[in-house]
């Protein structure tokens, strides 16, 4: 019994020791939680959406406490900038709301159809195939891959044609991701007008293909008192930054290419 007993007692102790060194260490080089990442991460919206850049909420929230940009999340706005930088004595920067904008009028009744689709329903198996069953190669597929990722409801699809509704856009670009004709921009959410075309054929072409493309008749160019508007690659395009919301374009667009929306700030 004593020649098992001392080692049996000699283990016991060192586990003893190493148990009491362990503790010890543990408490005294204890790495504290920073109580700003909960704080923060309380204020988020738990959309998870990836728009700021980092994988999720938690991912941003740990990023923003270790001094990443404190305006990053499109979903909370300006609101959640104000807050955040309250709990990290910062000054909170300037943040305009953008939204996503569905750059076409393509509907079923607009354009003129190559063949009849009767494959999956996603976007980017329609485009795969000879651009999709519109005649325009450019417009949108209307297929709703955009609606499906769409985490706020925000996506609507109706007579071939993907509408956002800009009062739910949290402006966090995944429909924009999605799209595989590129047609989805983010606008400044104040902006009302946007060319609502993204086709990039001559006049004659794009026109043939669908009666409210862009022709490129430079009216538009000509009637902005703002210099907001150059023709790129054959379409109108409007610079946000200049456009004062006038509407004097969408009075002399012979096609209609050119919507007016709501606007909001």
């Amino acid at each position: 019994m004593t020649e098992i007993g001392i080692p049996v007692i000699i283990v016991s102790g060192l586990g003893l020791l190493f148990g009491i060194v362990l503790s010890y260490a543990s408490k005294k080089f204890e790495v504290k939680p920073d109580e700003n990442i909960e704080k923060i991460r309380e204020l988020l919206p738990g959309a998870n959406c990836g728009a700021c850049g980092f994988t999720g909420c938690d991912q941003y929230a740990e990023a923003v406490a270790g001094g990443a940009g404190i305006n990053l999340c499109p979903v909370g706005g300006s609101d959640l900038i104000e807050k955040i930088a309250d709990i990290m004595g910062k000054e909170a920067a300037d943040c305009e709301k953008y939204i996503a904008r569905v750059m076409c009028k393509g509907t079923w009744n607009n354009v003129s159809i190559k063949y009849d689709y009767d494959g999956i329903i996603d976007c980017r198996a329609a485009a795969e195939m000879a651009g999709g069953p519109s005649s325009c190669i450019y417009g949108c597929e209307g297929m709703g891959s955009c609606k499906k990722v769409c985490l706020f409801g925000a996506i609507e699809v109706e007579n071939g044609l993907a509408r956002i509704i800009e009062e739910k856009c949290a402006g966090c670009g995944k429909c924009i991701a999605e799209c595989p004709k590129d047609i989805i921009k983010m606008v400044p959410a104040k902006s009302e007008y946007s060319v609502s075309c993204s086709n990039h054929e001559k006049g004659a072409a794009a026109r043939k293909n669908c009666k409210v493309a862009c022709i490129a008749c430079q009216r538009c160019v000509k009637e902005c008192p703002e210099n907001a508007i150059t023709i790129v690659d054959f379409c109108a395009v409007i610079d946000t930054n200049k456009c004062v919301n006038c509407g004097k374009c969408i009075l002399v667009c012979p096609t209609g290419a050119i919507n007016k929306y709501t606007g909001y700030h």
